[in-house]
């Protein structure tokens, strides 16, 4: 019997690209068409390049098995900080932190800054949440609705709210795109986070000194804070106090990354501060922070914009972006094995 092994080459052009052209249709197809979720067609795809990699350039499926498992090992840091992030946003939540960075947030309108105070506020409540979309569909709506009282035109106010939201998103750990872009560049979180303030600190200074001249014409009106104010009163009627003691927390994990504490512990030091401030502060028991730290907290003010903000965490709501960064890295170990 012939036991030679086979004689591996590299792709063609064509066998590189039907992979790709497969998973983009079934991608496509999925998303568009179907409304499914991507990890399906992503390991769909991880199954058409590995028959074409066992098939016609030699490969046997433990060589490319072995490409996946170095593949994903290469990102387990970045899978295990986004484990560890969402346990912190849990117990952060459940202290009071994020819920008091956005009751203070709310605190600094005024008619002659509004547009500026209208951008900062969005940044604080997206980097406290790690959403975008849930900021500028809870707090922008609010927003929205005091600029139009102030005469300012609603695409204006609109756009304040989206650069501060998407600032926040961007630079925030606790966000899941923040997360993923590094894991699969295979970049650490902190690193990817600081060498975006080059890019995005300026265009945020940009967009403030722009909002704060087109501002000053609304100076010396009168603010509606009707809707703001239904926010902070389901805030402080859901916690014990939100005192800005609340914040050491943030101002820890901070301290920590500029004095360079790798990411993991000190993410893991952040959600232990965030269940004890819990215990201390808002009189939570063992059973209510380990709950908010893998199912994440759940808020019943009976305010949909303040339950929308603070419904989130937990290990498990991280779970999604797992298992899609193990499909992508499947498939991208097995190309990447290939030389494709």
């Amino acid at each position: 019997m012939d036991t030679k092994p086979k004689t591996k080459r590299k792709a063609t052009l064509c066998e590189a690209l039907i992979p790709i052209i497969f998973l983009i249709a079934v991608l496509a197809y999925s998303l568009v068409k179907l409304g499914a979720d991507p990890h399906i067609p992503l390991i769909l795809g991880a199954v058409v390049a590995a028959i074409i990699g066992i098939t016609r350039l030699g490969f046997t499926w433990r060589e490319m098995e072995e490409g996946v498992l170095d593949t994903i090992k290469m990102a387990m840091q970045a899978i295990l900080i986004l484990m560890i992030v969402g346990a912190l946003i849990g117990t952060w939540i459940l202290s009071g932190t994020v819920p008091a960075m956005i009751y203070w947030g709310l605190k600094i309108l005024s008619p002659g800054i509004f547009l500026v105070a209208t951008t900062l506020i969005c940044a604080i409540v997206s980097l406290a949440t790690g959403s975008s979309w849930t900021t500028a569909g809870t707090v922008g709506i609010a927003l929205i609705g005091i600029g139009q009282g102030l005469g300012m035109p609603a695409p204006l106010v609109a756009g304040a709210i989206i650069s501060g939201a998407y600032f926040g998103d961007k630079m925030s750990p606790l966000s899941d795109t923040t997360n993923l872009a590094p894991a699969m560049a295979g970049a650490t979180l902190f690193e990817h986070i600081k060498h975006m303030i080059y890019t995005t600190g300026p265009a945020l200074l940009i967009a403030l000194v722009l909002y704060g001249v087109i501002g000053m014409k609304y100076a010396g009106k009168e603010l509606d804070l009707t809707q703001i104010e239904v926010i902070r009163n389901a805030l402080e009627g859901a916690f014990n106090t939100l005192s800005p003691i609340l914040l050491i927390p943030p101002v820890i994990v901070i301290l920590m990354v500029v004095f360079k504490m790798p990411a993991i512990p000190g993410l893991v030091i952040g959600t232990l501060l965030g269940g004890l401030f819990a215990a201390i502060f808002q009189g939570a028991d063992l059973k209510s922070i380990i709950n908010a730290a893998h199912y994440g907290f759940e808020s019943t003010t009976g305010i949909s914009e303040v339950d929308a903000l603070l419904t989130r965490g937990g290990l498990d709501s991280m779970m999604w972006t797992v298992s899609l960064i193990l499909c992508a890295l499947t498939l991208g170990g097995i190309l990447e094995k290939q030389e494709c």
